[in-house]
């Protein structure tokens, strides 16, 4: 009986590691991810402040309503 047990809690370790392994890399993937998509944030603000510069700063043209 004893042998069983310890049998019985070596498989369970085993699939936890298992588990914690494939837990990491789904960890490690999403980390991936967020780096792409911060990189791509501030490139796409950079483009924004680049863009408004060149547009006169921000300004608009308010124009009057179509009803006027």
């Amino acid at each position: 009986m004893n042998e069983e047990r310890i049998i019985e809690l070596e498989i369970k370790a085993a699939y936890q590691e298992d588990l914690l392994q494939a837990l990491n890399n789904i960890v490690a993937g999403q980390q991936q991810q967020i780096d792409r998509l911060e990189a791509t944030c501030r490139m796409l603000n950079e483009r924004i402040k680049s863009l408004s510069s060149e547009s006169g700063g921000g300004e608009s043209v308010e124009e009057a309503p179509p009803h006027y």
